[in-house]
């Protein structure tokens, strides 16, 4: 029986152009007899199809033979190629090198994680048509991470891209802007409003709204000619009595009805709309934008234009009373829609849902919601032993994401035995609305998407924690969302102590988060090493500075960038924590030195 089968297979290990040459009926007849014929009993089969393999076995030979008679061509079996050699890296020289000189060899994150402690700054690419990316180019774009040389050796508080302006916090708490839309005949960034201790920005179609440390918001226009040229409030001055004029016009955002202890503690804005939310974990938004009101039902207060708008400044906040009590904690806002994020774990959303950003189908009879929806999460994970809480709310363009915390628990009537791993948290990545550049890092190329859909290249991810002896789930720890493009940075592992003990060996090497892009690259603001096409799945992208890679690695060999996650480091002769952080824009991309 054993010998009917190796007669069977070396028929069928014949080339297969071969096979049909030269047994052509037979083929035929044996795949009838497959297809007609039930099934019987094993053994029988097996002695039934080892006489079909020495009768068409002996069939070939026949026919080979004659082949040779009648001056067909010859039947070859096919030549079974020999075993690849393997080759082996060459140990890099690392004799005569100092420990840290040897770490940077042998490791392109330890290199990173080194020069962006020593050299602290900001890197950015993408759209350079109003000199935000690198305001000393002419170049229309910028297809790798340059280096911005006024930044040099500085920390920031915050950054945020415009495709027209830039804007930044100093270390000290002071504004920064640059780009033609600021204006045009500084190219520089340039201090503008400073003494307000800000902590945070965010900015709209027109303006930038500042968040100060006491809890105040600053509105004023991102152009300088409109900071010249508009209204300057009276400021107090540190003499008794005595007040001044501001340099340079803004206005001042403070719900009237704040309790006491409230103030604002968060803010985020779209085109033309912001929201915060304060320490009491209250909703409000106002407009945000000088040029039109919000009328997409963004501002989530159902029947607010600018005809019904009460009375008083066009910009005044307005409490979403809708949400009143949810305790908000995370709000998150795209270019006409909004979301909010309460302690329990439940996500809002409303605004625009054209694309289906607000996590359910778009309606072409009602494409805005001007009242807070509740985003059903909780259907994502029907028919799972998974119990969903929603971790954090990221929104920019027309799209929305959401991390998720599923813990296993339970099924009702779940036998004992199969119980297994209750408490166990797994972390999921959601996302909806527009996906026609790969903004929806699924892979797939979707026009729109309302039921939020799993990004499986983030989902699910474990790693071992080598301190507490287990598998830990992987999170986001930060996802930036410009008007086509995103990036997640990971909560991964990181070691940045190497180097730190007498003991530590030549080989300890520090390492950073992994970070991942995805989505519209049309003004290289992916960052891809000068590619240029759109990315439907996350992925990784070279180090920041390329030319210090080549110098290091001296030979050709692809790395991804790391960053470098916080830590306290000896910067100009004092400690100071900072990281580095990512900031997607609108087609813009950069990655700063933060505080």
């Amino acid at each position: 029986m054993r010998s009917s089968r190796s007669a069977l297979r070396l028929l069928h290990e014949v080339h297969p152009a071969s096979q049909r040459n030269a047994f052509p009926h037979t083929r035929s007849f044996d795949r009838r007899r497959v297809h007609s014929q039930p099934a019987l009993k094993e053994g029988f089969s097996v002695q039934r199809w080892g006489v079909y393999g020495l009768v068409g076995f002996g069939i070939g030979a026949a026919v080979f033979y004659g082949s040779k008679t009648l001056g067909h061509a010859e039947l070859y079996a096919e030549v079974v190629p020999s075993p690849a050699e393997i080759e082996f890296e060459k140990p890099k020289k690392t004799k005569n090198l100092s420990k840290e000189q040897n770490r940077d060899i042998i490791s392109s994150q330890h290199h990173q994680v080194r020069m962006s402690w020593e050299n602290p700054g900001v890197y950015a690419w993408g759209s350079n048509s109003a000199k935000v990316a690198a305001p000393d180019s002419d170049e229309m774009v910028i297809k790798t991470p340059k280096r911005m040389a006024f930044f040099d050796g500085m920390l920031l508080r915050d950054l945020k891209l415009d495709r027209h302006f830039g804007a930044a916090i100093t270390e000290n708490g002071d504004l920064l802007q640059w780009g033609i839309g600021y204006s045009r005949d500084v190219l520089e960034p340039t201090s503008t409003l400073t003494g307000k201790d800000l902590t945070s920005i965010a900015i709209s179609r027109d303006r930038i709204l500042a968040l100060a440390s006491n809890g105040k918001i600053y509105s004023l226009p991102a152009s300088r000619e409109d900071q010249e040229m508009g209204l300057k409030p009276a400021e107090s001055s540190w003499i008794p009595f005595w007040s001044s004029r501001s340099n340079i016009s803004y206005r001042i955002v403070e719900p009237k009805d704040m309790s006491w202890g409230e103030k604002i503690s968060s803010i985020s804005s779209g085109l033309e709309h912001c929201l915060f939310a304060t320490s009491k974990g209250r909703l409000f938004s106002f407009a945000s934008c000088t040029e039109e009101f919000p009328s997409r039902g963004e501002m989530g207060v159902p029947g607010l234009s600018w005809t019904t708008r009460p009375p008083g400044a066009y910009d005044q906040p307005h409490e979403i009373t809708t949400l009143r009590g949810f305790n908000i904690t995370a709000v998150a806002t795209g270019d006409y829609h909004s979301l909010a994020l309460d302690k329990e774990g439940r996500a809002f959303a409303f605004g625009d849902n054209s694309s289906g950003q607000l996590g359910f189908d778009p309606s072409n009879s009602s494409p805005y919601i001007d009242n807070p929806s509740l985003v059903a999460i909780s259907n994502l994970y029907n028919n799972t032993n998974l119990t969903p809480r929603v971790t954090g709310i990221y929104a920019g363009g027309a799209n929305s994401f959401f991390t998720v915390d599923g813990t296993r628990v339970a099924q009702p009537n779940q036998p004992p035995e199969q119980r297994v791993g209750l408490g166990r948290v797994q972390a999921d990545v959601w996302a909806c609305g527009q996906g026609i550049l790969g903004t929806l890092g699924t892979g797939r190329w979707t026009h729109m998407q309302g039921t939020p859909t799993k990004i499986k290249a983030l989902s699910g991810l474990f790693e071992w924690d080598e301190e507490n002896n287990c598998a830990i789930p992987i999170r986001l720890k930060r996802v930036t969302v410009g008007s086509t493009h995103v990036s997640a940075t990971m909560d991964n592992v990181t070691f940045v102590h190497a180097g730190t003990s007498r003991n530590d060996s030549r080989n300890d090497t520090n390492w950073g988060a992994d970070v991942l892009w995805w989505g519209g690259n049309e003004y290289y603001q992916l960052g891809m090493g000068g590619k240029r096409n759109n990315s439907a799945v996350p992925g990784y992208i070279p180090p920041l500075d390329a030319v210090a890679e080549r110098e290091r690695a001296k030979r050709k060999e692809e790395h991804r960038f790391q960053i470098t996650p916080r830590h306290k480091v000896n910067i100009g002769g004092r400690k100071v924590s900072m990281e580095q952080r990512v900031e997607c824009g609108r087609m813009v991309s950069a990655v700063y030195s933060g505080v």
